[in-house]
């Protein structure tokens, strides 16, 4: 694909293609439903699959299904249909199931205003699964972050078997900008681990040292248990609390402890200034204009391309000595968001 223009929704499809993404479903909606057009497109010359869910909650079920038989899986949508996800989600995070969700954000509450952008899902993007266990979520500022997020993404979920957000935006997503995908270096693309031979497979145990299980797809010839309930390292469903205090340790462990190696952000210090302007997502375009223009009070700018940065690094050294850190997000109520990532361990 040579130099043209792309939307944001095309451009993480094309980075779906690239990361070998070869199953989607979703249920239309707007401003996600172009993503979903494109792979209709893309997915099946390749020996992929792409199909419509009655819903949304069907959708991204369909997605589990695939992924725990070994496929590379994404969903997308936005608003009230992140809501309806809401179960599949926690099934996803606690059952160690890899998969990338897009969520094309839009004005909320409820259906909101398909038609305007904000972040209006930010809070719940953290915060909508059962049990509170800490999520990757990656924000893109412009197209270019489409792409390049959605490789880190799948590589991220297949890493860690989780599920993964792109916190996308409408304004990102329908605007066309100027791209070479070709020209972007991609990272290496990453596969989920596979269990050493000669040793029987034992679906969620990890050795000492290890934080994320082995995997094996379900229909192999290794019989592989899964379920949604509390379980064991076997697979099977237990009330054992210290069986289950482990797990849910290890869950939030395999994230927290390694969030430095997914944490993207480009930083603008300035020399002298009092001011460190904290951003992510779409807004970082507005706060890079006013950081170019007032350079000389702002210490500068720190655009954030995941949540999980906003909550870290790299603050613990260019925020210390500065007086003021205001954080600016394009959602409907960016400030708590802002305030607890300043305080919340968890982020």
């Amino acid at each position: 694909m040579a130099f043209c223009l792309m939307e944001g929704n095309e451009a993480i499809a094309w980075g779906a293609v690239a990361s070998e993404c070869r199953f989607f479903a979703g249920y239309p909606i707007t401003p996600a439903t172009t993503i979903f057009n494109i792979l209709l497109k893309l997915l099946p010359p390749l020996g992929g699959i792409c199909i419509q869910g009655e819903d949304e909650i069907a959708s991204i079920g369909y997605c589990l299904g695939a992924s725990m038989a070994g496929r590379k899986v994404m969903t997308a949508t936005s608003g009230a249909g992140i809501s309806l996800y809401s179960e599949h989600i926690s099934f996803a995070i606690g059952s160690e199931i890899p998969i990338v969700i897009v969520d094309v954000q839009r004005l909320g509450p409820s259906t909101g205003s398909a038609t305007r952008g904000a972040d209006g899902d930010i809070q719940f993007l953290r915060w909508g699964n059962s049990g509170g266990l800490p999520v990757i979520v990656l924000a893109p500022v412009d197209v270019k972050d489409c792409y390049f997020l959605t490789i880190q993404a799948f590589n991220l979920a297949e890493k860690f078997r989780c599920p993964v957000f792109i916190a996308s935006n409408k304004e990102i997503a329908m605007t066309r900008e100027n791209i070479d995908i070709h020209a972007i270096a991609k990272p290496e693309i990453i596969e989920r681990s596979v269990p050493p031979p000669g040793k029987p497979f034992v679906p969620f145990e990890t050795s000492s040292g290890q934080l994320t299980p082995y995997f094996l797809p379900i229909g192999g010839n290794v019989p592989v248990r899964q379920t949604s309930s509390t379980h064991g390292p076997d697979g099977y469903i237990t009330t054992d609390s210290d069986k289950i205090a482990k797990i849910q340790e290890r869950l939030k462990t395999k994230l927290l402890s390694t969030v430095t190696g997914f944490s993207f952000y480009e930083s603008y210090p300035e020399q002298g200034a009092d001011t460190l302007l904290l951003t992510y997502g779409v807004t970082a375009r507005a706060a890079r204009d006013v950081y170019n223009a007032q350079k000389k009070i702002w210490h500068g700018g720190i655009a954030f391309n995941s949540q999980n940065a906003l909550a870290r690094a790299p603050r613990s050294d260019q925020g210390k000595s500065r007086e003021r850190q205001p954080c600016c997000g394009g959602g409907d109520e960016p400030g708590p968001v802002c305030q607890r990532d300043r305080t919340h361990p968890s982020g």
